[in-house]
Parts: structure tokens; sequence; C-alpha cells
């Protein structure tokens, strides 16, 4: 079986308050499960209620966690919740990181290992009792093992910033955020592609068309957008995700009825605690 839980749903930055307990207020951080095997996509602030959850669910019935971490990129809302993930406190704890760094020429594990300098954090990288590696890619296709495949995808922001696409056993899991549409109809095409035929794709929209019309350029896209590019490619289920930090549950709770009526494909809202099977 090939699952997704999600732990953050947000946008730019956290946005905790009694205007986002419904969808949820934490940045992004996203738990795949396929089989046995636990992938995690991110590291936002919804890594640190997560790593809680594996230390009383996980670490403390096993003894240890093995885990991939993927990252789509290193801007800061996708990565500050990694000196807050308990497990890398944890003896037993081993970590491979994948991703791209944000810049060429920048080197992933420095950029993730920086969050733990001195100025900002009191636990330095070297103290960590987990062993942790780490694996820079672009576009690639990795095989973990087990009928268990990765595939990256470059996306359109202002950073270096990659998709995945989890297949497993025949079933398939696509992120597609950080991203805004390209100014050329064949490099959308390639991201129709990509996404094409999956159980569940995971699309940004943080946006309103009228939003976006102010915010082109900055990485990300409107609800519009995210359905018109899953549109007709056979995928089950589209979610909507990277959610605006200001938009409270009553607005994301209105757009979500909006789009109910769509059946192709089944469209819904993230919300953290959301579990759904491919």
């Amino acid at each position: 079986m090939l699952t997704v839980r999600f732990w953050g749903v947000r946008g730019s930055i956290p946005s905790p308050g009694p205007n986002t307990v419904v969808y949820g207020g934490n940045t992004s951080c996203l738990e795949i499960r396929a089989g046995e095997r636990l992938l995690i996509i991110d590291l936002g602030s919804g890594a640190h209620p997560f790593g809680e959850w594996l230390i009383e669910n996980e670490i403390k019935k096993y003894g240890r966690l093995k885990t991939d971490i993927f990252l789509t990129h290193t801007h800061w809302d996708h990565v500050m919740g990694f000196p807050m993930f308990t497990p890398v406190y944890k003896e037993g704890t081993e970590l491979c990181i994948t991703g791209s760094a944000s810049i060429e020429n920048c080197d992933l594990r420095s950029i993730i290992e920086n969050q733990l300098a001195s100025q900002y954090w009191p636990v330095q990288a070297d103290h960590l009792a987990a062993v942790i590696k780490y694996n820079q890619i672009k576009e690639t296709t990795l095989d973990m093992g087990g009928d268990l495949f990765v595939t990256s995808k470059y996306l359109n922001h202002p950073s270096l910033c990659l998709g995945y696409r989890i297949a497993f056993k025949g079933k398939s899991i696509v992120t597609v955020y950080d991203h805004e549409p390209f100014s050329s109809g064949e490099e959308n095409e390639k991201i129709r592609q990509f996404i094409k035929g999956a159980d569940i794709v995971i699309h940004d929209a943080q946006y309103t068309p009228e939003e976006y019309a102010n915010h082109k350029g900055w990485g990300h896209c409107s609800y519009d957008h995210a359905i018109k590019a899953a549109e007709g490619i056979g995928i089950k289920r589209l979610v909507l995700f990277h959610h605006e930090p200001l938009r409270k549950d009553n607005e994301l709770e209105q757009i979500e009825k909006s789009y109910a009526n769509r059946i192709d494909p089944n469209i819904i809202m993230a919300r953290e605690g959301l579990t759904l099977s491919a």
C-alpha cells in the first residue's frame, strides 16, 4: 500500500492561531508509506510534531529509525523543522537526506547544517546523535529497492526546486510545489507528463487567480492553474497544497466547496492529519 499523511500544509511561514486550526498552520512535511518503508518529504515546521509522533510510536517501539528524507528545495519554510526534528537527537536514527541545493554550486549538507550554527541554535551539527548522509541530486530516477522508485523533476521556482514522483507497485504519488506555470508551453507539457496517470497529485495552489496576477515570478500557482494542469490526464485525486499563510479556515473551506463538483480529477484541500491511500 502507498499512503501519504500531511503534517504541514502551509507555505512561506507557519501560521498558528484560531483561524488555522482546521486545515493547520505548519509548513510542509509529508509522511509517505510504501509498504513498510517510510519516506519523508520536506522538513518544514510540521517536522516537529511528526518527529514527536515518531519518537512515541516507532523509536520507543523498535529502538531505531531508518528513513529517507527528500527535500523539494532549501527555502526556509521547507527546512526550518530540521533543528527540532527530535529523532536527530536519538541514538539509532539513520537518515539519508536527498535533494537539490537551492542555488547552483552550493552544498546541500552545508545549507541544512548551517541552521545549527551557534549563532542560531544551541546544539551544533557534530553533536547530533543521528547518523546522517546527504545525497545531492538533479533530475533523476532512484531505485530504492522493493519496487519503490523516486523520480525527480525540476519545477518553476525562483530557486532550484524538485517535484517528486513516488511509484510503488503500480501506485504513484506526485508532488508539484513550489511551482508556477512556465512561460513555455513545452515546459508546462513536461509537467503534465510528469504527473500523468498519478493516483494522487499534491500541487501548489497558494493563490487565487486575482492574487497570482500580482505575484507572478514568486514561484507559486493559482487554484485554477493547478486544476487545469491536472485535467484530462488520468489523475485520480488532486490535493491543493502550500496554502497562503493568511488564508483562514473558512476561506479554504469555501474554495474547496467551489471545486467540489469536479470529478476529473477529484479535488480536495490538504489539511494536517489527513491520510490518503493511492
